[in-house]
C-alpha cells in the first residue's frame, strides 16, 4: 500500500462529505458518498443514486469508479467512503468486487463516520482504514479468468 498523507486522507474525506451532498435516497433515507484519488492526485466523487425498483440502484462507491471508468481512469490511490452515520460504513459487498476490479489490493480505503471532522472525538471511533484485500479476501478478479483450463 502507497502511503497517503494524512493532508491528503482528510482531503480524500472531505470529498466524500461533498459528495453526499448529491445522494438521491427517497427510499431508504441513508446517504452515502464516496470519492477516489487516482495516481495523478484528481478526486472523483460519487453519490448513492437509489430507483424504486431498488435493484437499479447504485451505491456512492461504484458511483464514483463508474465516472472514472467512463473517462478513461482505470488505475487508484484510495478510496474514502462516509454517510450520516456516526461510526464507519464499510462498502457493500457488490461494491467490493467491484472495487476488485479496478483498485489494486493494497489500496487503502477510508471508511469515515459523520464525526470524522468532530475534535471532542477519538479518531478510532471516527475512521476505519483497510486495504481492498483486507475487505475481500480470497476475492476474484481478472487474473483468475486468464487461468488454464482443464
Amino acid at each position: 500500500m502507497d502511503k497517503v498523507s494524512d493532508e491528503t486522507r482528510d482531503r480524500l474525506i472531505k470529498a466524500a462529505f461533498e459528495a453526499k451532498d448529491g445522494a438521491y435516497n427517497p427510499y431508504s433515507k441513508f446517504r452515502v458518498g464516496a470519492a477516489l484519488l487516482t495516481p495523478n492526485g484528481e478526486t472523483i466523487k460519487g453519490a448513492n443514486i437509489e430507483n424504486a425498483s431498488y435493484g437499479g440502484t447504485i451505491c456512492a462507491e461504484r458511483t464514483a469508479i463508474v465516472k472514472a471508468v467512463s473517462e478513461g481512469t482505470r488505475k487508484f490511490a484510495a478510496l474514502a467512503v462516509t454517510s450520516d452515520v456516526a461510526s464507519a460504513i464499510s462498502p457493500c459487498g457488490f461494491c467490493r468486487q467491484v472495487m476488485r476490479e479496478f483498485c489494486a489490493l493494497d489500496m487503502p480505503v477510508f471508511m469515515a463516520g459523520a464525526n470524522y471532522f468532530d475534535a471532542n472525538v477519538k479518531p478510532e471511533a471516527k475512521l476505519k482504514v483497510m486495504t481492498v484485500g483486507e475487505l475481500l479476501p480470497e476475492s476474484f478478479g481478472p487474473e483468475q479468468l486468464e487461468l488454464p483450463r482443464t
